[in-house]
């Protein structure tokens, strides 16, 4: 099988690195090109990162020269955007107006009403978003966004709750790793004996983005939309003095209390549309229940299912509303690059990536 060709932008960084060691052997596609800020261009890749990762770079990889963040230079039909904000909003219409399925970690297009905001497991649907993109502007590309590194998790753990029982209010508390913060991230003497309690923006994306993501989809054809759901959420986001790995503390209002019973028993059944698809980072329990008292912990929990579940604990009711529990993910998996990683192989699985854009883009990166 010709694997599909892909390009990954903002290569250099911590997302970009996480996004390399997930595709140099992938099933069904190939890293064509790599591109990063002009400090970077036109070094050997290996000579530009600042590598982060316990692993060697793969020898192709570390000798494939860099190249700038430009939608005429970059020809894959395929790209993953690890971009930062400040810059991800412009480059990543272009390179979608150009052509290009831009699978993107960054922020700035999540909230658009025509981008799909997708967790696999939760709202494949939402993809028909995609049609509303292309016909607004005019082309055969479009942007898929993955969401920011807590909601993933937050709602991962969210959806089934809400499926089955509905949900009324949520009360999160979130203590975020130091990788959440790309490199070189937090000054050692900011974070070493301390907890930080704020970081820029956090909080109103934890409480707007799963909202989207539990919304339903609603209209036709070019009229899609999303209707959020009905939840009130109120979110506090720390940093504190971990490598990787988000931990959260949550507490939940339902419109119909259940049992604990009932609540893990939706917690062990959760399956999606990855796991139907047996797509090749789907976790095989997107969601982990530990019935132990004391667990999750970030050392012992957060590379559960290679990163890619979400691990919850310690249900219990709550005083205040109806019930909390302990919640983990791995924020740089399948918080950031592996997030990416599988939505893009949903579009390939449910043919949504264009046999005519993908010859195109081969005809593109050969030359």
């Amino acid at each position: 099988m010709n694997k599909i060709p892909v390009a990954i932008l903002g290569a250099t960084g911590l997302v970009g690195q996480r996004l390399i060691t997930l595709l140099h052997s992938h099933a069904w596609f190939e890293i064509a090109e790599l591109a990063a800020s002009d400090n970077s261009v036109g070094k050997k890749y290996g000579e530009a990162a600042k590598w982060q990762l316990p692993f060697e770079i793969p020898e192709h990889i570390y000798e494939m020269n860099v190249l700038p963040c430009d939608p005429a230079r970059v020809q894959a039909p395929l790209v993953f955007s690890a971009l930062p904000t400040d810059i991800a909003g412009e480059l990543e219409i272009a390179f979608a107006k150009r052509g290009a399925i831009v699978s993107s970690n960054a922020s700035p297009h999540r909230m658009d009403a025509d981008v799909p905001l997708v967790i696999p497991e939760v709202n494949a649907e939402h993809l028909a978003l995609a049609e509303v993109f292309k016909q607004k502007n005019a082309c055969e590309g479009y942007i898929l966004c993955n969401g920011n590194c807590t909601t993933i998790h937050l709602a991962l753990g969210l959806a089934p709750l809400h499926k089955r029982f509905g949900l009324k209010k949520v009360l999160v508390t979130s203590m975020q790793a130091l990788s959440g913060a790309g490199y070189p991230g937090v000054p050692s003497l900011d974070i070493i004996d301390n907890v930080v309690p704020y970081i820029g923006g956090e909080e109103e994306k934890v409480e707007t983005e799963p909202l989207k993501f539990l919304g339903t989809l609603k209209g036709n054809a070019g009229n899609r939309k999303i209707e959020y759901a009905d939840i009130r959420i109120s979110a506090s986001c720390n940093r504190v003095a971990t490598r990787d790995g988000h931990f959260e503390t949550v507490s939940v209002e339902f419109i119909d209390k259940p049992s604990a019973g009932d609540i893990i028993a939706a917690f062990d059944e959760f399956r999606g549309l990855p796991q139907e698809l047996n797509l090749p980072l789907a976790p095989k329990r997107p969601i982990v229940y530990r019935r132990e008292k004391d667990r999750p912990q970030v050392k012992l929990d957060r590379d559960a299912e290679k990163g890619m579940a979400t691990i919850i604990g310690r249900l219990r009711e709550c005083q205040v509303l109806d019930y909390k529990f302990a919640l983990l993910g791995h924020n740089t998996l399948r918080g950031a690059a592996g997030a990416t990683v599988l939505n893009a192989e949903l579009l390939y699985a449910k043919g949504m990536l264009g046999e005519g854009v993908m010859e195109r883009g081969r005809e593109g990166v050969k030359g």
